[in-house]
């Protein structure tokens, strides 16, 4: 079976603009995480949403997009850096994220397919959980208004949840298998093992893989605040709203931006000398069979996609040195994944170390798991553990745990790492992520 590692990254975040300085804010214990009151304009529409807060991509000042208000400083979103005036006006802002997050991540992979064989056996899997809600509630309003002649003629492309891969295909020429997968908030997990089948297969030798989401709009807060599902006790205190594993946790934080890995087959990548930042093991998939929008409270759907995903990368749970845990700062589902988490481990005689980085983002909802992703492949990169951020007073019991709060952590041994993304839907997904050994650099 042929192997695959991650040789590129990229990323468009509530914490920067770019996969570094997303890093170095993360490991910092800075906050991405503000209020849509300041940011969004005009007030009047959160009016009566019980939650408004939210993790923001930092908007320039001269951003020139309508309804911001920008903040102002280095490696912000300025659409204009990454697209034409006429590519923005047929993309939805998800899709130009998930443009300048690809375009990121093909630079630092220093992979730019020229040939027709190269582009034939390069691809892309990018997903999206939501999409477009602008779109749809504009239009939407625009119809009951005007009828059919005040419809965009690009209605239909720009809320296709798929055209963030074609726009990327597009762009870069690529003509291997161009996928969008779509589970809700384990899509850019998803995304990132539907890549590594991909190659392991022989479909592609590189695929560009993760996820894009901005849906930070009224429709979608009201709809979760009466799902229950968004922190709502915080609000003139955003920093402090997402609260992974604490007891005084009361929902997650909504967020937007796109994160993109390039894979690659092993011996294409020493071929052509590239940086290898990790290896891809494995990816395990499971479903709870069990309800719309809760985890089982055992955790069971968890504990079989992270058994399965060990499985498939042959590796033992007593091997695992890190967990990135999808702990969105949801009562129930943080609940549940540390149950599983803890059965996972069970007898193997040594602790694992466990964060959750959503505290820092917000939840990119489909767009999560490949940032968690690219956490996960930078932990082991740089032997660092990132914190969780408000984790002040654990209400899980820390036995067989070393569960990082609020600094980040240096690891000397840091070799093999999950990554855990669970959607509605009774979705679960978790990728394995190790250090390549020397001998196959």
């Amino acid at each position: 079976m042929r192997r695959v590692v991650v040789t590129g990254l990229g990323a468009v975040t509530p914490l920067a603009v770019g996969v570094r300085p997303t890093w170095k804010r993360l490991l910092a214990g800075e906050t991405g995480i503000t209020s849509v009151l300041e940011h969004r304009e005009p007030r009047s529409q959160w009016k009566g949403i019980p939650s408004t807060v939210a993790g923001l991509v930092p908007q320039a000042r001269d951003g020139g997009e309508k309804g911001w208000q920008g903040a102002g400083g280095e490696n912000e979103w300025r659409a204009s850096e990454w697209l034409s005036n006429g590519e923005r006006d047929r993309m939805p802002r998800h899709t130009q994220f998930a443009i300048a997050a690809s375009d990121m991540a093909f630079r630092d992979a220093g992979w730019k397919p020229l040939t027709a064989g190269e582009k034939d056996m390069t691809g892309v899997s990018m997903g999206s959980g939501i999409g477009d809600l602008e779109q749809l509630f504009g239009t939407s309003l625009a119809y009951d208004q005007g009828g059919y002649k005040k419809t965009p003629p690009l209605f239909v492309p720009r809320i296709l949840l798929n055209m963030a891969a074609g726009h990327i295909s597009m762009r870069h020429g690529l003509q291997g298998p161009n996928h969008c997968l779509t589970t809700a908030c384990a899509t850019g997990a998803d995304s990132v093992g539907d890549a590594f089948t991909s190659i392991r297969l022989g479909r592609a030798d590189v695929m560009l893989a993760g996820g894009t989401e901005s849906c930070i709009h009224p429709l979608a807060l009201a709809g979760f605040s009466r799902l229950r599902s968004l922190s709502t006790a915080r609000n003139e205190d955003p920093g402090a709203s997402c609260r992974p594993f604490d007891r005084d946790r009361d929902g997650f934080v909504i967020a937007e931006g796109a994160a993109a890995l390039v894979l690659e087959e092993l011996g294409h990548a020493r071929a052509r000398g590239a940086r290898i930042y990790a290896e891809v093991r494995g990816w395990g998939s499971a479903g709870d069979a069990y309800h719309m929008t809760a985890p089982r409270a055992d955790g069971d759907g968890a504990l079989r996609a992270m058994r399965r995903a060990l499985r498939e990368a042959g590796v033992e749970a007593g091997d695992v040195d890190y967990i990135n845990a999808h702990a969105t700062g949801t009562r129930v589902g943080d609940g549940a994944e540390i149950l599983a988490i803890r059965e996972l481990m069970a007898g193997v005689g040594r602790e694992v170390t466990v964060s959750g980085t959503k505290g820092a983002t917000g939840h990119l909802l489909g767009a999560s798991g490949a940032l968690e992703a690219i956490f996960t492949v930078l932990a082991i990169h740089e032997r660092m553990v990132p914190p969780t951020l408000n984790l002040d007073n654990p209400d899980v019991d820390g036995a067989g745990f070393n569960l990082v709060t609020v600094k980040a952590q240096r690891k000397e041994k840091l070799d093999i790492a999950l990554s855990n993304s669970f959607g509605f839907g009774g979705a679960n997904s978790t990728l394995v992520f190790s250090r390549l050994g020397e001998e196959d650099m």
